[in-house]
């Protein structure tokens, strides 16, 4: 049976998701997180997840590094990105890092099946109000590279790249992966190469070049 891990930290949407998601799909099985750690357990727990609905603001995630999370240590596990914020700039970031489809969250229960089924199909899903627009942004050359930069990334070392963000240092590192301190060298070394960066503040800032602004903090503010 296909199954759906639906991330987000608001339980209304995530019911909201679950019943669009059980109309769309026969014998679909639903999980649920509410952080990016959670996600990441759940698959690790359950390597059968076949798409994931990612908030793209939600406690652990601050714009696409989750995404890119995913797609380094999940590659087979397709991931639609769910956000408030419908920027085609931002749909076209999403989908140069990986991402299978991008729902708005202002989108129509109709247009949420449509979404869930295509994509569950191995097919790319992108609201029709927004496809035009999308289709015209162009992708920055620095994105693409990124993209292309942390796509190369081995699961391992893509944790150990969060981890130097984090401003861990090698032993710690080590401690917290359960290897050895010449293993974590060896993967830094990689990582510096394949994101063209020189040093540990360099790839640090990669990450953070994810981050997105939250559209519902601005209304707070």
């Amino acid at each position: 049976m296909p199954t759906l891990l639906i991330a987000d930290d608001h339980p209304l949407f995530r019911a909201a998701l679950r019943g669009a998601a059980a109309d769309a799909v026969a014998d679909l099985q639903v999980r649920e997180a509410d952080s990016l750690d959670s996600v990441l357990a759940a698959l690790e727990a359950e390597p059968g997840i076949d798409l994931v609905l990612l908030d793209l603001h939600m406690p652990g995630n601050h714009g696409l590094a989750g995404l890119a999370a995913i797609r380094a240590q999940h590659p087979g596990v397709a991931v639609v990105v769910v956000s408030a914020n419908d920027d085609p700039r931002v749909v076209r970031r999403a989908l140069d890092h990986g991402a299978a489809g991008y729902l708005p969250k202002s989108t129509g229960l109709d247009e949420l099946r449509e979404a869930i089924r295509t994509v569950m199909g191995c097919e790319q899903w992108l609201p029709a109000v927004l496809r035009g627009a999308v289709s015209s942004a162009r992708s920055s050359p620095r994105d693409a590279a990124l993209a292309a930069g942390l796509a190369s990334l081995s699961p391992q070392q893509f944790r150990v790249l969060v981890l130097v963000a984090e401003g861990l240092l090698n032993k710690q590192i080590a401690d917290r992966l359960g290897i050895q301190e010449r293993t974590v060298k060896a993967h830094l070394t990689a990582i510096f190469e394949r994101l063209g960066v020189r040093n540990r503040t360099q790839a640090g800032v990669v990450l953070r070049e994810l981050e997105l602004t939250d559209p519902a903090r601005l209304l707070e503010d």
